[in-house]
């Protein structure tokens, strides 16, 4: 059995780990860490991983930028893989990532779902093609009004995909306002939508001559994350030090 503690337990998305962890037999909860500390039903909640005292086999972050730094130290030095699932990071963050991964597994992903990670696939080798006949890439992401990073992460992922298809020719575009040009012909657009409960979608549209082609991921749940993350950490147990990725695991 696989000990998880979640880093970010009473969020909306440490919540719902911890209720598809009690339908998983494989994984167990013990432990969680968040700002409001207490009982989080099953199993006690510590303001830091450094204070937490369970024994466990694998952290699953679900929390904010502002908590990875402290979190990153505290894995290095206890030993414990990482599932970070945490977006909005900085270059600095990515880079204390890296360094970290030297020492342990971690996984990083700004989508846990199934769906993404196969949605990743398609719209590069959509991109492959249309993309030399003369089509747009536009990526048009939707969240709830909570979310505190925009762009999403899913949505650079999704750029990045595009981008792997032309080598890396286009640029990122994410906000035309003062701009009085026509569109560029190397570029990938990404608008964000804030509001209400949306869970998460994210369109990926080839606008082309006289035609569009869209591949669209709609979100019902957070479970749909969190399942991802609970595969994540029983496969991460499992590798040694080193920086990986959903596409890693679903392969």
């Amino acid at each position: 059995m696989t000990g998880i503690i979640i880093h970010g337990a009473m969020g909306a998305m440490g919540r719902a780990v911890a209720e598809l962890a009690e339908k998983d037999e494989q994984v167990k909860i013990v432990a969680g860490i968040d700002r409001e500390t207490g009982s989080g039903g099953a199993f006690p909640i510590y303001s830091s991983l450094e204070e937490c005292d369970r024994e466990a086999d694998v952290v699953v972050d679900f929390s904010t930028a502002g908590a990875v730094d402290g979190l990153l130290k505290s894995c290095v030095k206890k030993g414990l893989p990482l599932v970070l699932c945490t977006t909005g990071l900085s270059e600095e963050q990515l880079a204390a990532v890296d360094e970290a991964a030297k020492r342990i597994p971690i996984l990083r992903s700004g989508n846990m779902s199934l769906g993404i990670n196969l949605l990743l696939r398609l719209v590069e080798e959509a991109a492959g093609v249309l993309l030399a006949a003369d089509f747009d890439p536009e990526i048009v992401e939707m969240h709830h009004r909570r979310k505190l990073d925009a762009p999403s992460g899913t949505a650079i992922m999704l750029a990045e995909a595009v981008g792997r298809a032309v080598d890396g020719t286009y640029e990122t575009c994410l906000d035309r306002h003062e701009r009085r040009q026509s569109r560029p012909k190397k570029e990938i657009g990404i608008q964000s939508v804030r509001g209400g409960t949306i869970v998460g979608e994210h369109d990926v549209i080839f606008a082309g001559p006289d035609e569009l082609i869209e591949i669209r991921h709609v979100a019902y749940s957070r479970a749909v994350f969190a399942n991802g993350a609970l595969q994540a950490a029983k496969a991460l147990t499992k590798r040694g030090p080193g920086l990986c990725t959903m596409k890693d695991i679903i392969e």
